[in-house]
């Protein structure tokens, strides 16, 4: 099946983003004290710079969850696309635990093991492998009522034991292992197979004539939902919104969603600007968007490499600042940053994430020009 140029944006686009977010979390002065999010200490400019990266996961997840929808319409086969997709979803669980955990803490004890967005979508392809006997709308309309309504279960009066076992799968939790590991649930699966469900639901889009239309026409719903919704603040985000002490940082507050879990708020919003960014690529030829292409093409090859790259940057600046091996501190919750300091201003931050990027180009464009020339090589779908 022909690539679709507004996903291959729109991955390109949130993949460029998201290394700004991992950049700043390594190497920002007051990554380790300041809650960018928190209007008591925060400034707009590092409000603004977390709040753009709240796009990424959602169009990860999104997107996934239409590229299953994608192979299934090219193959006609459900048994082949369901092993594919068990085998595949193995993988990244396997990924989520080794390779990605490694790249975000260099602690090769593994003491701290974090599920995250690559965890979360290799869960989702299993189970939505199992969900293919349906049909297309209706995974997508149980995806859309299991985001809206899964917050509601915060006020049901489970037993603690209940709330333990099963509360890990909808909300955020911190679970020692032993003494001296820690596995820590960072993305819920539930909320994000939401996403998923939703995204493959909404996969016969995509490969409509006037999909075009029709990314602006979700766009402005999902924008006019979390605008009417966030107004009433009464539901929607446990956070709510609140005036504050001028202007600018009340817009703050009423842009202030919360991501653990992806509140439906949250989710409208993101996904309402990631339908206007397919709709303005859809069609359209220029530099930017061939750019965003070839970061697009190879998501997780992406995905994986820039968390080292990232990483090792962060040590040499750390040892330009005078550090050495000794100074560095892992462990639980831990990046290797020596506690006294060895972090960079958010102009630094800034420029090392641009420097980063183009970095990654060539390596995308290499990879991206292997796989399409080799894909009759197996192997190469699980990266």
């Amino acid at each position: 099946m022909k690539r679709i140029q507004s996903i291959d944006f729109a991955r390109g686009l949130v993949m460029v983003i998201m290394a700004l977010d991992h950049v700043r979390d390594l190497m920002h002065t007051d990554a380790f004290t300041q809650d960018p999010t928190d209007l008591n200490t925060t400034t707009p400019i590092l409000f603004f710079t977390r709040w753009i990266t709240h796009l990424c996961a959602p169009t990860f997840v999104f997107l996934s969850g239409v590229s299953v929808f994608m192979s299934l319409e090219s193959s006609k086969n459900l048994v082949e696309v369901r092993s594919f997709l068990l085998k595949r979803g193995l993988w990244l669980l396997f990924l989520e635990v080794t390779v990605v955990n490694f790249g975000i803490w260099f602690d090769v004890h593994f003491q701290t093991i974090m599920f995250q967005v690559i965890g979360a979508i290799g869960f989702g392809f299993i189970v939505i492998g199992f969900l293919l006997k349906f049909s297309t709308s209706g995974i997508g309309r149980v995806g859309f009522f299991l985001l809206l309504l899964y917050p509601l279960l915060a006020l049901v009066p489970f037993s603690d034991g209940i709330r333990n076992s099963l509360g890990i799968l909808f909300f955020p939790a911190l679970i020692p292992v032993g003494a001296k590991f820690t596995f820590f649930m960072s993305y819920p699966p539930i909320p994000w197979l939401a996403i998923m469900m939703l995204g493959f639901g909404f996969g016969p889009m995509f490969l409509d004539k006037s999909s075009k239309s029709l990314f602006l026409k979700y766009g402005l719903i999902s924008l006019g939902l979390f605008s009417v919704v966030r107004l009433v603040n009464i539901y929607g985000d446990p956070a709510l919104w609140s005036v504050q002490k001028n202007t600018m940082y009340t817009l703050l507050s009423f842009l202030n969603v919360s991501k653990y879990p992806p509140s439906p708020l949250y989710v409208f919003v993101t996904l309402g600007v990631i339908f206007l960014k397919m709709w303005w690529a859809e069609g359209r030829n220029n530099k930017l968007i061939e750019i965003m292409k070839v970061y697009g093409k190879v998501p997780l090859f992406y995905y994986l490499i820039h968390w080292y790259v990232v990483h090792l940057t962060m040590f040499a600046i750390v040892f330009v600042k005078g550090y050495k091996v000794s100074d560095l501190v892992f462990g639980p919750f831990k990046f290797g940053r020596p506690e006294s300091g060895g972090g960079v201003s958010l102009s630094y931050v800034y420029l090392i994430w641009l420097v980063i990027v183009i970095l990654m180009y060539p390596l995308c464009k290499w990879y991206g020009t292997y796989k399409e020339a080799n894909k009759s090589k197996t192997w190469l779908r699980y990266l």
